[in-house]
Formats: C-alpha cells, sequence, structure tokens
C-alpha cells in the first residue's frame, strides 16, 4: 500500500523513525481500528491515530454532547451541545486528516453489535462502566481481536493490552474477575482532564506499537499511573487458568 507525496510530506517524522519508517507507515495505511467510547480518554486517541494515519477508524458511542463533557473531551466544542459524539468526532478528524476513513456506530456497545469487530483488526476500550467493559472483553477474546484497555478516574489510570485467545495473555476479566460496585465511575468520584489526555494517548501509542510491531507493547502488563505523584508502575498480568472467559 504506497503512500501519496502529500501522505509523505504529512508523516515525515514517522519515516524518519527507524522502528516505524516506510514499511511501519504503511501498515498504519492498512490497518482498520475500532474505539468504543469517544469522550475522555476515546477522543484523544481517536485525534493521534487520526494523525498517525490509521487507514479505518471506527468511532461507536450512543452519547451526544453535554456541557460536562467539555472538560475532558477535547474533541467537541459548546457549539456541538447535543449533538452525537460519533458524527462530530468524525467531522472533526476528517478535517485533521483527510486520508483517513470513518466509520461511526451510533450505539453502546453489547452483544447485539459485536460482529461489527469483525470489520476492524483492533479495538480501543475507552469505555467508562464495568458490563461495558466485560462485553467488550469477552467479545474480543471470541473473535481473537487484540484489545487496547484504558481507564481513568480521580488523579489515577491504567493501561493494559490484551491478546486472549489461544493463551497469549491474560484478557480483562483476569484483572477485573467480578464486576466492582458500578457506582465507581468518574461522574460520581470525578477526574482530572488533562489524565484523560495521558492516558488516552498512551492508549494510541500502544496501538501504533502493535500495528507497526514496533517495541514492546503492554501484552500481559498492566501500568498504573498516578497523576498527584508523577509516578507509574508496570505489573506482569498473567492468565487466570479460572477466568470465566479465558481460561481453561
Amino acid at each position: 500500500m504506497s503512500l501519496s507525496p502529500e501522505e509523505i510530506e504529512r508523516y515525515a517524522r514517522h519515516l524518519v523513525l527507524k522502528e516505524i519508517g516506510g514499511p511501519g507507515q504503511q501498515k498504519l495505511k492498512a490497518a482498520k481500528v475500532l474505539i468504543i467510547g469517544a469522550g475522555g480518554l476515546g477522543a484523544p486517541a481517536a485525534l493521534y491515530l487520526a494523525a498517525a494515519g490509521v487507514g479505518v477508524l471506527g468511532l461507536m458511542d450512543d452519547d451526544v454532547v453535554s456541557l460536562s463533557n467539555l472538560q475532558r473531551q477535547v474533541l467537541f466544542t459548546a457549539d456541538d451541545k447535543g449533538q452525537a459524539k460519533t458524527g462530530v468526532a468524525a467531522k472533526a478528524l476528517g478535517a485533521l486528516n483527510p486520508h483517513v476513513r470513518f466509520n461511526t456506530h451510533e450505539c453502546r456497545f453489547d452483544q447485539s453489535v459485536a460482529e461489527r469487530l469483525d470489520n476492524y483488526d483492533l479495538v480501543l476500550d475507552g469505555t467508562d462502566n464495568f458490563a461495558t467493559r466485560f462485553a467488550i472483553n469477552a467479545a474480543c477474546h471470541k473473535a481473537g481481536k487484540p484489545l487496547v484497555f484504558g481507564a481513568a478516574i480521580r488523579f489515577e489510570g491504567q493501561i493494559a493490552c490484551f491478546d486472549s485467545q489461544g493463551g497469549k495473555t491474560a484478557c480483562y476479566q483476569c484483572l477485573v474477575p467480578t464486576m466492582p460496585h458500578e457506582g465507581d465511575t468518574c461522574e460520581s468520584l470525578g477526574v482530572v482532564g488533562a489524565l484523560t489526555g495521558v492516558i488516552g494517548s498512551m492508549m494510541a501509542l500502544e496501538a501504533v506499537k502493535m500495528i507497526t510491531g514496533t517495541g514492546t507493547p503492554l501484552l500481559g502488563r498492566l501500568m498504573l499511573y498516578d497523576g498527584l505523584a508523577g509516578q507509574c508502575r508496570t505489573l506482569d498480568l498473567p492468565p487466570d487458568p479460572a477466568c470465566p472467559v479465558c481460561g481453561g
């Protein structure tokens, strides 16, 4: 998949990286990535993946823009209030990079739409509730789709990558075996806006690494980021033989 002269200029800073170069940029152009959740995490992830030249970017969200989103969801403005997030995001991202094709899915992820994963190579989970995260994880495991997970609350964030089919890595439910209390969300507990930018950008970086085959993605590892202390640590995340999704 060749690059046009305009794309060569656009992606010049990638092309000079020995870890990406022309072959890596062509892999990005050929990639199809689905971002579930076009909010605090999905917005920065989408911006950087669109800017990076991912060929097809899917955006899935059933929500509309509200004023309370604007403290952290950097794809939207006050004029977008009441409009579907996926449509507004696709328009903004298309203005950033017209070489990317955008698919909008104005729905919440559940088993009824799980077959849409078949159209993508990689999934990013930027959702904010455990029921949806469990459903995304189970669907990605069943479909054999790698998954980049991110979460942010208060001043703390988490990032991990999963590719659990065939026992290659743990899955999300190895990390969170049972459904936690659903009240523990950023709506009830708060989140500093810039934190979602940090975690969402790191999710995009992990996606770029996985697509181009460079570096060491967080596969089978969990990164914990403490924004108040300015510290992060990474933990190994082995598969759980008793996991109801990937164990056994």
